[in-house]
C-alpha cells in the first residue's frame, strides 16, 4: 500500500518544476563556500576586486580541505533544515492549495499511509539533493586545488554531512504536521522558520542539547567534536514520532476538506 503511495507522488513530482528549483538554489551554495575559501587564500586580490571590508578579519581562518569540508557540513545541516521545511510543506500543502486533498483523503487508502508515503518522497528527493551537492563540491575544492587533501578528510565530510542531512530530516514530520493542521505552506514554513530562529536562541542557552533545531544545528557546526548527550538524540527520535503519528493522526481524524 506504501509502494502505491509512493509511486503516485513520484510520478506527481515528475511534472513539477519545484523540484529543479530546490536542486538549483542547494547547488548554488558551494560556490559560495569556494569564493570564502579563495578570499581567505588571496585577500589582497579579494580586497583590491573590493571583496573584501577594510574591518575584514581574517585571522585563524584557514582555505583548506578540512575547512572546506566543515562549510559543507553546517550548510547541510542548517540548510537543510530550511530546505527541508520548503520539500515537506510542498509535498503536503500542495494538496489543499490545489484543492485536491478531499479527493485524496477519500481514496480507498489509509490515510495515514499518505503521511507516510510523502515523508518517504521528501527523503529520497532530500538524499539526491546532498549527494548532488556533495560531487559538486568535491569538483569544486578539486578545481581550487586546496591543501590537505586525503582519503580521511573526503571520507569524515561525507559522513558527518550524511549524519547531519539524517538529523536534519528526523524534524520533517513536525513541519508536516504544521502544514496538515494550518492546510497552508506559508503557516509551514513559517512555524519552521521560527523554530530556526528559536534554535539560533537556544544555541546560547544550556537549553540547546534538549530543542531539536538547535541539536541540528550544535552537530552541523561541530560533527565529531559535538560533545552531546544521548538525550539530544533522543529528543530528534521523540520528534520524528510526535510528528510522524500527529500528521498521521489529524490526516484520519481530523476535519480535512
Amino acid at each position: 500500500m506504501t509502494g502505491q503511495v509512493v509511486l503516485t507522488e513520484f510520478i506527481k513530482l515528475k511534472h513539477s518544476a519545484v523540484t529543479w528549483v530546490t536542486l538549483g538554489a542547494f547547488l548554488l551554495a558551494p560556490w559560495g563556500v569556494a569564493l570564502f575559501m579563495w578570499i581567505v587564500r588571496d585577500p589582497h586580490r579579494a580586497a583590491d576586486l573590493g571583496l573584501l571590508g577594510t574591518k575584514a578579519n581574517l585571522a585563524g581562518l584557514e582555505a583548506t580541505w578540512p575547512a572546506f569540508g566543515g562549510y559543507l557540513v553546517m550548510i547541510v545541516g542548517a540548510g537543510g533544515l530550511v530546505l527541508l521545511a520548503f520539500i515537506v510543506a510542498f509535498l503536503f500543502g500542495r494538496e489543499y492549495a490545489d484543492g485536491t486533498a478531499k479527493n485524496l483523503l477519500a481514496l480507498p487508502v489509509g490515510r495515514t499511509w499518505f503521511a507516510v508515503g510523502k515523508l518517504v518522497i521528501a527523503a529520497g528527493w532530500w538524499t539526491v539533493l546532498v549527494i548532488a551537492f556533495l560531487i559538486e563540491s568535491f569538483c569544486i575544492g578539486l578545481g581550487l586545488a586546496l591543501p590537505g587533501f586525503s582519503a580521511v578528510v573526503v571520507t569524515s565530510t561525507v559522513a558527518d554531512a550524511l549524519g547531519c542531512a539524517g538529523a536534519a530530516f528526523l524534524l520533517a514530520p513536525v513541519v508536516a504536521l504544521a502544514t496538515v493542521w494550518s492546510r497552508s505552506y506559508l503557516a509551514a514554513l513559517g512555524i519552521a522558520l521560527g523554530a530556526l530562529a528559536m534554535a539560533n536562541l537556544f544555541a546560547h542557552t544550556g537549553w540547546a542539547t534538549w530543542f531539536p533545531w538547535s541539536v541540528v544545528l550544535i552537530l552541523s557546526q561541530g560533527v565529531g567534536q559535538a560533545d552531546l548527550p544521548w538525550t539530544s538524540y533522543l529528543v530528534l527520535v521523540l520528534a520524528f514520532a510526535a510528528g510522524l503519528v500527529g500528521t498521521g493522526l489529524l490526516l484520519r481524524f481530523g476535519d480535512n476538506p
